[in-house]
């Protein structure tokens, strides 16, 4: 729902446009069995638009792409499937599909998540994961999710089509490193990716944007990462100490010290509140003389004054979810108690 309001609202490719699509049980009771099973149950809406290709991507990863680049590449190889791929350190790969290609890049091999990753020939240091980005050709992808269903599987791409299309179809690895994006700044990571499946991963990317040259840089005006528009007045500051902070629209700093941290929409922080290496999501209050340190902050949350979150481990575990990181993570609030909150403020 995000993605579609932030599409309509953007005003780009006005006559392009998102869907969403949630479970209907067509076939039958039962909800999406897996990625795979999601996709079969919505074929429907595919044989819509008749389309010679189809690219079924992640949606939590961080990352910029040219997409024109990777269907050229599919349709150069002559591929059934292309799987985005780039290199990560073995240490890493074990939460991965990993990939084995010959010298065209078509994929020989595909594990699931190894416990022992394989190295890359040329760089036995670094294995070649995939992304979870996917082209299929149309044909190609009703054939492989029908076999999938008559199957007891997991219903996943990564663990049950992909590894099962390897030994049979035509399945290629497109390098991500290879595609090319305007507005890229030299100082920023070359080929960043990350995925945010985790409450360490989501945090760290967002500490990536920060500092004076940030990993990833969201100040790209020939490939701007569009969002959905928020009326509202421009951020706030009274007084305080702010430090490599990122601070959303109709916020207002009072007299606080925040560093290293990225506050959304709508964020009040009131005086004398610390906050540091923190996410703190849209409409939140945060009271006087609270203190903030390695936290996520979900919406509509008050954050009663003079409190610690992130301080003392011990209470943290008693009162909120701890990450195994360490990251502390305080869920979505109430609404009525936010807007109550705002009247203290």
């Amino acid at each position: 729902e995000h993605l579609r309001q932030g599409w309509r609202t953007s005003g780009i490719l006005q006559d392009y446009f998102i869907t969403v699509v949630p479970p209907q049980m067509r076939f039958g009771p039962a909800w999406y069995r897996g990625t795979a099973d999601a996709v079969l149950q919505n074929l429907n809406v595919v044989d819509d638009f008749n389309p010679d290709v189809v690219a079924i991507f992640g949606a939590d990863h961080i990352y910029r792409m040219d997409i024109n680049q990777m269907l050229a590449f599919h349709e150069e190889s002559g591929a059934d499937v292309t799987v985005a791929a780039r290199p990560v350190l073995r240490a890493d790969a074990t939460q991965f599909g990993v990939l084995a290609v010959d010298r065209s890049g078509r994929v020989v091999a595909f594990e699931e998540k190894p416990a022992r990753p394989k190295g890359m020939p040329n760089d036995p240091e670094h294995s070649l994961v995939s992304m979870g980005n996917y082209l299929f050709s149309r044909q190609a992808l009703v054939d492989a999710l029908l076999a999938d269903a008559r199957r007891s599987t997991d219903h996943d791409f990564g663990r049950s089509i992909i590894p099962e299309l390897v030994p049979t179809g035509r399945v290629y690895a497109y390098d991500f490193q290879s595609n090319e994006v305007p507005g890229v700044k030299p100082y920023e990571e070359y080929g960043y990716w990350r995925d945010v499946g985790t409450v360490q991963a989501y945090w760290d990317a967002h500490m990536d944007l920060l500092g004076e040259s940030p990993r990833f840089d969201l100040d790209n005006r020939w490939w701007p990462i569009r969002t959905g528009q928020h009326p509202g007045p421009a951020a706030r500051f009274i007084g305080g100490e702010i430090d490599n902070v990122h601070v959303g629209e109709a916020s207002l700093i009072k007299r606080a010290t925040i560093r290293n941290s990225i506050l959304g929409r709508s964020v009040w922080v009131n005086e004398g509140a610390v906050i540091e290496d923190s996410i703190v999501m849209d409409h939140t209050t945060v009271g006087k003389g609270a203190h903030l340190k390695r936290v996520i902050v979900d919406r509509f949350n008050i954050i009663p004054a003079d409190s610690e979150i992130g301080v003392d481990p011990v209470l943290d575990r008693r009162r909120h979810h701890v990450d195994p990181s360490g990251i502390v993570v305080v869920p979505r609030g109430g609404r009525r108690e936010f807007l109550l909150g705002l009247e203290e403020f």
